[in-house]
């Protein structure tokens, strides 16, 4: 099992790199759009709780307005601190697309390539709701965070928390190359779908609660 961690590092950094020389093309026609849409900043770094909870800047094309964070809490816009919303008005016409054929998240293999990320594992949630991760929950932190995972071919933004740690929690302790394998072939079938329809997430809504009565 430890040849195939460490063959698992070695094939993520590769195959990032090779991916960032072919779609070379592809990020500056995204650049230059976004660009022409919207203006700067092109692309939306915020911390993300990576390995262990270690945090790290994670990278996304933008796709949302660019005070897209104040305007969501000021408005109120969802129960949900971290939720999204459905036709979401903060998002972008350029970022409407982006987001259905998840190009947004083409920048992560730079992540990936400095070995914050894997091409596949559990999704990285913020930093503020790993911070409030059970110790049962906190398992899904043993190993990196993935562009795409097991929960993203099986629900996505479509399934609350509870459902999605039980998945992230059966990928890492049913690892194995082969398993990456199936995940990645899965998500490139998935890429030109409707954009999942996200949930408000009770747990969230909960532990935003009980947060705010502590303070």
């Amino acid at each position: 099992m430890r040849i195939q961690r460490l063959a698992k590092q070695l094939l993520d950094r590769i195959l990032a790199l090779v991916l960032l020389v072919i779609l070379t093309p592809l990020f500056a026609v995204v650049i230059a759009w976004i660009l022409a849409d919207s203006g700067r900043p092109v692309f939306f770094v915020y911390p993300r709780a990576g390995r262990f909870g270690r945090p790290f800047p994670m990278l996304k094309f933008r796709t949302m307005i660019p005070d897209a964070i104040e305007v969501g809490r000021t408005q109120k816009l969802s129960e949900d601190p971290f939720g999204l919303l459905h036709e979401d008005p903060r998002v972008t016409r350029s970022g409407r697309f982006l987001r259905r054929t998840s190009l947004d998240e083409l920048p992560q293999l730079l992540n990936v390539l400095r070995g914050e990320m894997s091409l596949v594992g559990p999704r990285p949630d913020l930093v503020e709701q790993a911070s409030h991760y059970s110790e049962h929950d906190s398992r899904r932190l043993d190993v990196l965070p993935g562009i795409t995972g097991w929960s993203q071919i099986h629900g996505r933004d479509e399934i609350e928390w509870p459902e999605r740690i039980e998945q992230d929690l059966w990928y890492i302790a049913h690892w194995s190359l082969w398993l990456d394998l199936r995940i990645l072939a899965a998500t490139a079938r998935q890429l030109f779908r409707d954009e999942p329809t996200p949930i408000e997430d009770a747990v969230n809504i909960e532990r935003a609660r009980q947060a705010r009565e502590r303070t």
